[in-house]
């Protein structure tokens, strides 16, 4: 049975490895840690095509380490658990620790990645990870923080021409025939910087011409894919790239740029749900209290479009970005959580005033616990003043409120109540 070609080219070793000079060429820090032979765990972040996996079975050779994969498509917290036992029983004393390579990544619960953090922490594997989301937001706090994580980016017309290069000169299947890259255009925008993509148009192209002598032009690509694929690829980068105009869009309160970009991504196959969740995102991050009905309706469109599925949830979705594109803009809670978590960073555990803890025992109110505190509820307005922050930061200012009618409706009320301190 013959391989396929993206197969067939994968290169053995870093010196045969395209693209990704920012971790794995000369004297970047990815390549420096492989060649001084001892890597943290890691995860490796970025769109499909990109050398992820090629990347994580050079590393292993090159250490010449034991090397475990997994897909979390197909493997459950029992493969994990059964792939930590055999690299635990085939590492020695002083060796490099077994690698264990979990492709996608993201799509471990959080009860599989748990069943991770032991054999990270201890040694008992060197972890590599593989996503093409957001690490931040799909693996877990205490797994994270055990891993580096390398972002990965998609190639670049150069990488994608050497790569084109090297299969017609050095593969022994394509080398049987006189192939000449006339024309580069269209092969190279429809891989959309993904070598996988590449290679297989490549195939496809070669193969359907029985002749020895094959001229890669634009209209021959074009007529052996059978159709102009949308310039939209939900796995590349471009998907990222048409998110992000989507999000920016909302954000700069266009919405005929909004609702375009919105069908871009259903012209692509987007998943709906991933749609929903990020006019959630923007409802909170970028309406905000300009407009809290935006988070309302946001948080509906998820349901229904839940509850009425596809084709008829586009509607909902098309509806909930016109709305949020056309709501006034704040960003002060953002803002405001942001600084507040910077104040914890800089100030650390800083002990809660008496008054404001709670009392349930008698030693506790003995010790002064919610001495002195005032119940809102018992004075004109259901307001008293009193401190509730930390003596160290009671100068703090953490939330600003911002020039809209409904916010200012909100800082015209707080400053009734405290006066100069707002």
């Amino acid at each position: 049975m013959i391989r396929p070609l993206a197969e067939r080219m994968r290169p053995g070793s870093l010196d045969e490895y395209i693209g990704q000079k920012h971790l794995v060429g000369q004297g970047a820090v990815l390549r420096k840690m492989i060649e001084a032979g001892r890597l943290p765990s890691f995860i490796l972040w970025g769109p499909p095509g990109v050398g992820k996996t090629t990347l994580a079975q050079i590393v292993a050779a090159r250490l010449d380490a034991p090397f475990y994969t997994l897909s979390a498509v197909s493997s459950g917290v029992k493969d994990v658990r059964e792939a930590i036992d055999k690299a635990n029983s085939n590492r020695f004393f002083n060796a490099v620790s077994p690698i264990l390579f979990i492709d996608e990544i993201h799509r471990f619960s959080k009860s599989q990645q748990d069943s991770l953090l032991g054999a990270v922490e201890t040694g008992v594997i060197t972890l590599i990870g593989a996503t093409t989301e957001n690490p931040s937001f799909e693996v877990i706090r205490p797994l994270l923080s055990r891993c580096q994580v390398y972002v990965l980016k998609s190639l670049d017309e150069a990488d994608l021409l050497q790569l084109l290069n090297r299969a017609i000169t050095t593969d022994p299947i394509l080398i049987t025939k006189q192939i000449v890259l006339k024309e580069t255009d269209a092969i190279l925008r429809y891989s959309g910087g993904d070598a996988r993509k590449l290679l297989n148009i490549l195939e496809l192209v070669v193969g359907a011409d029985e002749s020895n002598y094959v001229e890669i032009t634009d209209q021959k690509v074009v007529e052996r894919l059978q159709e102009n694929p949308a310039a939209y690829d939900k796995g590349g980068e471009i998907h990222y790239d048409i998110i992000s105009a989507f999000i920016k869009s909302v954000r700069g309160s266009d919405p005929d740029a909004a609702i375009y970009w919105l069908a871009r991504m259903i012209a692509g196959g987007e998943d709906p749900e991933f749609i929903a969740r990020r006019l959630l995102i923007l409802a909170a991050e970028d309406i905000g209290l300009a407009n809290p009905n935006a988070l309302l309706l946001a948080n509906a469109c998820f349901d229904a479009l839940r509850k009425i599925g596809w084709p008829e949830g586009r509607l909902i979705l098309a509806e909930t970005t016109i709305y949020l594109a056309a709501s006034p803009k704040s960003n002060s809670a953002y803002l405001a959580i942001a600084t507040a978590s910077s104040v914890v960073e800089q100030t650390g555990n800083l002990p809660v005033p008496l008054h404001l803890r709670n009392a349930p025992t008698k030693l506790m109110k003995e010790l002064d616990y919610g001495k002195n505190y005032k119940y809102a509820h018992d004075y004109e307005n259901n307001f008293v003043h009193q401190e509730f922050l930390p003596p160290e930061l009671l100068t703090t200012r953490i939330w600003h409120g911002q020039n809209n009618s409904a916010e200012q409706k909100l800082v015209d009320y707080i400053k009734r109540l405290w006066g100069g301190r707002y």
